[in-house]
């Protein structure tokens, strides 16, 4: 039989580190009513600086479109230029 080992990484804020965590604990215990649940542990850690938020695939994907955007504009720009120059 195989295990893995699941781990998660939550971030809150300092004074509801406690509801938190008794929150957890509290859906842990009913996850162990509908599967087997081998050990575990909620450990809450201070961190010494703010975690800054991670750009979301959807906030990088239309910063990529804008970009994009911008490309295409200053290369039709540059065609419509040297069109006039021809002309």
């Amino acid at each position: 039989m195989d295990y893995r080992k699941i781990n998660v990484e939550i971030v809150v804020f300092a004074d509801e580190a406690d509801a938190v965590v008794a929150e957890l604990n509290s859906a842990i215990d009913r996850m162990e009513d509908a599967h087997t649940i081998f050990g575990g542990d909620i450990e809450a850690v201070p961190i010494e600086k703010s975690v800054a938020r991670r750009k979301s695939a959807l906030v990088h994907t239309l910063a990529a479109g804008d970009a994009v955007v911008a490309a295409v504009k200053l290369a039709s720009d540059k065609i419509a230029g040297a069109y006039r120059r021809v002309i």
